[in-house]
């Protein structure tokens, strides 16, 4: 029941996670950068935000974004970031299909247990891979950002990608610890299988025959 609880609970804070990392893959307020500093830009309404997909330009009165299409002349930083990021946010989809259906209330078929397991520890390891790809685009992109235009601050989409990154850690780490067979079960297995033959009749020794045959 305690694994069963743990399962779920991992399942729900990785989704949770999930729907983080693609949130942050979909926005483009990564970093918001100024070129005197955050207060100053402020009170000029000058500030910039820019994401993986576009470089925009904040002001009370105008929002406007450039898309970032020219591929191969983008900083590594942004690549690599990117990169990442679409495989988290495809790897997703598997990963929460293969623990769904691993859950103790579902049953595909006659298949054993152990099948379950099997599915539940690689849907929890394809939560990690998404949680590894969303920390490492999280921390390189506002790093790269950094050295690239100077003065900023971090973003609504870098925190998102951050909480999702950490839920899913945290949620393929519960999935994967619960997932394993409890060697209880082969326990009980066993003293009930010890059970059942000790209650067989015990066959008469040989002692026994000899008496008997010579009375």
């Amino acid at each position: 029941m305690a694994n069963t609880c743990l399962q779920f609970s991992g399942f729900l804070v990785s989704c949770i996670g999930w729907i983080g990392i693609i949130i942050a893959t979909a926005t483009n307020d990564w970093v918001v950068t100024c070129k005197y500093g955050m207060n100053t830009c402020k009170k000029m309404d000058e500030l910039g935000a820019k994401g993986l997909w576009a470089e925009c330009v904040i002001s009370t009165a105008l929002y406007h974004c450039i898309s970032l299409t020219q591929i191969l002349d983008l900083p590594a930083y942004i690549q690599t970031s990117r990169a990442l990021m679409i495989t988290a946010s495809i790897l997703g989809l598997p990963a929460v299909a293969l623990v769904l259906v691993s859950m103790p209330c579902i049953n595909l078929g006659n298949e054993p247990e152990s099948a379950k397991s099997k599915r539940s520890v690689l849907g929890g390891i394809l939560i990690l891979v998404i949680a590894a790809c969303g920390i490492v685009s999280t921390v390189w992109f506002p790093i790269g950002a950094h050295h690239e235009q100077g003065l900023m601050s971090f973003g609504f989409s870098l925190y998102a990608g951050w909480i999702g990154s950490v839920f899913c850690l945290l949620g393929g780490s519960m999935i994967s610890c619960c997932s394993s067979d409890t060697p209880s079960q082969y326990a009980e297995d066993r003293f009930y299988y010890s059970k059942q033959g000790a209650t067989n009749p015990v066959p008469p020794s040989s002692a026994n025959h000899a008496k008997s045959a010579h009375v």
